[in-house]
């Protein structure tokens, strides 16, 4: 496997996940990219250790996936079997703890911690559908 900065030198202006438009970031659509910049920093396809979480939509049912990149070699040669997506509880406290324990787990990626709680916090805030207020027209004046 190539080194991570060659691979990123390679990757950040030729991607087919790069999403460019007028007066905005280069944002990616990368699996494993935690925030979407197109940056070293965050990229799911350079880095050794990935960290991302998306929402998924089964039917009506809504779950937390978390991406991160498996620490076999042996998979680095299967582009499917790269990455493992593991659900995450939807349950505020066991939900942090959760992801704070994959994150600290052979201190991996500490520096997206504070991004990894914040997006789950957004994520798990956007499950939350408004509740519809019924106005009768008959009602008193």
């Amino acid at each position: 496997m190539a080194s991570a900065d060659l691979l990123w030198h390679c990757v950040k202006k030729n991607s087919s996940f790069i999403r460019k438009s007028v007066n905005m970031p280069v944002m990616t659509a990368e699996p494993g990219n935690l925030t979407g910049l197109n940056s070293f920093r965050f990229s799911g396809l350079a880095n050794k250790k990935v960290v991302g979480l998306d929402a998924k939509l089964s039917g009506k049912k809504e779950s937390i996936i978390l991406t991160t990149k498996s620490k076999k070699t042996s998979r680095s040669y299967r582009p499917r079997g790269i990455l493992l997506e593991t659900g995450i509880k939807k349950g505020p406290k066991k939900g942090l703890a959760q992801l704070k324990k994959v994150m600290e787990a052979g201190f991996y990626r500490q520096d997206l911690m504070s991004l990894a709680l914040t997006k789950y916090t957004k994520i798990k805030q956007s499950f939350k559908k408004r509740k519809l207020v019924v106005k009768s027209r008959r009602a008193g004046k």
